[in-house]
């Protein structure tokens, strides 16, 4: 496969934009017939790549399945993964509908208040910006990469993806802090099961768990399965289970020892020097790795504009510390 690299991104010190010869369909026709090249770029570029220019996919998304399929052995379908069955693609069930449009309806993060951090740059450092997460955390074991095309963006200097480097900010911790974080367990909670830490600061007493939904612990701290290297692993405001976490065996709750341990952690994590933020261009495709990056979403005006975004999401090598495991969100009883 022949792959001109230009990295890192752009503001970034780490992801990589990859050109490639052809359009959307040469391109994923040419990455079948060499399937180790893009995960072998994607291990390089530490977790993030960049691929404009595939607008075919929109007229033809099961160009996304397959180029998915490179990445690893099962693309996921979200019938079968607790999703919203309504963010679903009718036809493509592998295939998961981020829009603020219906019949999704999923409105757009708010604004952050400053919009602009004390550099004049969108912000990305917890807590000024929230939303932090990596896909899918509340599940075990937890999957690997995500595809993530642009049908529709939002228009330029609105509804961005921020990225952070888990890797970056791992090999950064200070002493003290890397210290408290090598033998941590966070307890990750799928959003909308009332465990957020928002719920949590308001009293609400969270709905009932059927055992597949249970909230599932994760790492901190994860040997990255084809690299070697150690990342952070954690989720914050809306992906942590605030009622009987944020982390296993301490002081639970929003106001406890184990939250003011999660916000220093992800204060550090992302410090603009480990983060990238990606301003969108119809036909973009980014590829990333959950396993060593958190992402979060931007403002965009719902109230004016359409933004439609299809992800899959790959699973297959979620390293040894999972080996052998059943997926905990399949009920016992479909298993």
């Amino acid at each position: 496969m022949n792959i001109t690299r230009e990295a890192p991104l752009p503001g970034a010190s780490f992801g990589a934009t990859l050109r490639l010869e052809g359009d959307a369909a040469a391109i994923v026709a040419a990455a079948e017939r060499d399937p180790n090249a893009l995960p072998a770029a994607l291990a390089e570029a530490r977790g993030l790549l960049l691929i404009q220019g595939m607008n075919g996919i929109s007229d033809d998304p099961d160009l996304l399945i397959r180029l998915s399929r490179v990445f690893g052995p099962e693309v996921e379908d979200y019938r079968h993964t607790l999703t919203d069955l309504k963010s679903v693609h009718v036809a493509v069930p592998e295939i998961l509908l981020v829009s603020n449009m219906p019949p999704v309806s999923k409105a757009p993060p708010r604004r952050p208040e400053p919009p602009l951090a004390a550099d004049g740059l969108i912000p990305t450092q917890y807590p000024h910006r929230k939303g932090w997460h990596t896909d899918q955390s509340y599940r075990r074991p937890p999957p690997d990469i995500s595809l993530f095309y642009a049908v529709t963006p939002a228009q330029r200097d609105t509804g961005q993806t921020l990225f952070a480097s888990g890797i970056l900010a791992y090999e950064a911790l200070p002493p003290a802090l890397r210290a408290k974080v090598e033998t941590l367990v966070g307890l990750h909670a799928q959003p909308g099961s009332g465990r957020s830490r928002e719920a949590a600061l308001a009293g609400r007493t969270p709905r009932a768990f059927a055992p597949h939904e249970r909230s599932q612990p994760q790492p901190v701290v994860r040997t990255h399965p084809v690299s070697g290297e150690k990342s952070l692993f954690l989720c914050e405001w809306g992906q942590m289970d605030w009622f009987e976490g944020p982390f296993v065996g301490m002081e639970p709750g929003p106001h406890g020892a184990g939250a003011r341990l999660l916000d220093e952690i992800m204060a550090h994590y992302t410090e603009r020097r480990f983060c990238y933020a990606h301003e969108w261009t119809e036909g973009d495709l980014l590829i990333w790795d959950n396993r060593c990056l958190v992402h979060a979403a931007t403002w965009f005006d719902g109230d004016r504009e359409g933004r439609l975004m299809w992800r899959t999401t790959v699973h297959g090598n979620p390293g040894a510390y999972y080996a052998g495991e059943k997926k905990s969100w399949i009920p016992a009883t479909a298993a």
